[in-house]
């Protein structure tokens, strides 16, 4: 007999958790090989985790609803492989391929209240087990109680822990609510305004509790109205969002494109280019032809920032914003766009699209994505100021195309005549890109489009 660790896997780039939908199996289970054994989510996407060895559930170390860090255990597999051919001394092996066994990281701000210069606000990854916050670890679920019940973190520090390694469990600040409430216990001291040589370092993912702090002290608005409560993924699309601005320093730049060329020339061949490829040819794939022949010119916008290191990323994946029938917002990414010729990213582009609308995306679709492209004219905008999808330090939005009357230079001089006009804009990260940079690569994907070879095969 040996057991075998089934461990939360590693989700994407800048995912460090994911919280726990459903349990497939329950100890006492038979389970085989790549059978799902339960189902999780992050803010990216919802996946399922199959087991990665053949045997019996010997242990669930987390319920439903439970936050857990990337790499940690969260069941036992017994299974009949001797010993000798696991070779880790009983405690079995991961299938390649599959979630990986890999070490904890935990991401925390650190937010001085007497400084707001930039690096109060820079995120710092440790590779120690020991989460930095007093030595714990908060799940999100435990941070909102926290917040909705005005425990602060002084007073949770000191709450005991029953969970692994002595972690704060939904459980244990449940029963602190309720011991306070009855008045069987003393409340904390609140802690007082930090030293300004002693900033607090607060977990990450308290974005989201102070967020909900917010809302739940806001007092119900009165008159006719709707109130809705924000779905999972809509309040984890928030909380990224505001915390991307609190990480970068965004501008964005704008500029316009005379597309005519690349709209008479895919009007022409589009039939063809679909009876042969068995694709449809969008803008979309287009666009994102132009942006990857201007990334490899200027590699810097391919990058992210680690502290004061950049990051230049050698491979071009491009992120597409994609609308979900929800409303909400998802970004497949389309790997090795480099790569790929128009009629393979044409190809990436509808599937990954197709797959998105219908829920079909895997954890691999959205992750490790390098510079992100999104196609705001879909739903009409001339134009958008998009925040940048972390953490990467660039996005670029096309407006949507309309015929404007402007004026052509010709051998015989100025004239007006009607054209098919675009908008671009790009937000990018003033802490490496500065202004000269990010116009000229804005004018430069404007070029590429501008100079469209309207005699071009299809």
């Amino acid at each position: 007999m040996a057991i075998v660790d089934l461990v939360m896997p590693k989700m994407g780039e800048s995912i460090m958790e994911a919280t726990i939908l459903k349990w497939h199996k329950k100890p006492g289970d038979a389970v085989k090989m790549d059978e799902t054994v339960l189902e999780i989510a992050t803010d990216k996407v919802d996946s399922e985790v199959p087991s990665t060895a053949e045997g019996v559930i010997e242990e669930v170390l987390f319920q439903e609803n439970d936050v857990v860090p990337i790499g940690n255990v969260i069941a036992r597999i017994k299974t009949d492989v001797a010993k000798e051919e696991n070779g880790n001394g009983g405690q079995g092996t991961i299938h390649p391929g599959r979630a990986e066994k890999v070490e904890t990281i935990e991401t925390t701000t650190e937010v001085s209240y007497h400084s707001q210069d930039e690096s109060s606000f820079t995120s710092s990854l440790t590779n120690n087990h020991k989460p930095q916050t007093a030595g714990r670890f908060y799940s999100p679920l435990v941070l909102n109680i926290a917040a909705q019940e005005g425990i602060s973190m002084t007073e949770l520090e000191h709450i005991p822990g029953t969970g692994n390694e002595g972690r704060v469990t939904k459980k244990d600040i449940l029963q602190y609510v309720n011991d306070k409430k009855e008045g069987k216990l003393k409340r904390q001291p609140e802690s007082t305004i930090t030293r300004q040589d002693q900033p607090m370092v607060i977990p990450m993912n308290r974005v989201e509790a102070e967020n909900n702090a917010l809302v739940a002290t806001t007092s119900l608005p009165s008159g006719n109205v709707e109130i809705i409560e924000m779905d999972r993924m809509r309040r984890l699309i928030a909380d990224h969002m505001v915390r991307s601005l609190e990480i970068s320093a965004h501008v964005t730049s704008f500029t316009e494109a005379d597309v005519t060329n690349l709209v008479l020339w895919r009007e022409k061949v589009k039939k063809d280019f679909e009876k042969r490829e068995g694709t449809k040819l969008t803008f979309t794939p287009l666009l994102i032809e132009a942006i990857v022949r201007c990334i490899k010119k200027f590699p810097l916008v391919n990058s992210s920032v680690d502290g004061n290191r950049i990051i230049v990323k050698k491979d071009i994946n491009i992120g597409m914003a994609t609308a979900l029938p929800s409303g909400n917002l998802i970004v497949p990414v389309i790997r090795n766009a480099g790569q790929l010729n128009l009629s393979g990213l044409a190809k990436q582009v509808n599937a990954l699209a197709d797959n998105a609308r219908n829920n079909r995306l895997k954890p691999e679709d959205i992750a490790e994505g390098t510079f992100t492209f999104t196609n705001v004219g879909t739903f009409g905008s001339l134009m958008g100021t998009p925040i940048i999808n972390q953490p990467q330090v660039a996005i670029l939005a096309a407006g949507t195309i309309k015929k404007r009357p402007v004026v052509v230079e010709t051998p015989m001089g100025d004239s007006i005549a009607i054209r098919h006009m675009m908008y671009l804009s790009m937000s990018y990260d003033h802490r490496i890109i500065d202004g000269s940079l990010g116009a000229t690569f804005l004018t430069a994907v404007a070029n590429e489009l501008e100079n469209f070879n309207p005699n071009r095969e299809g």
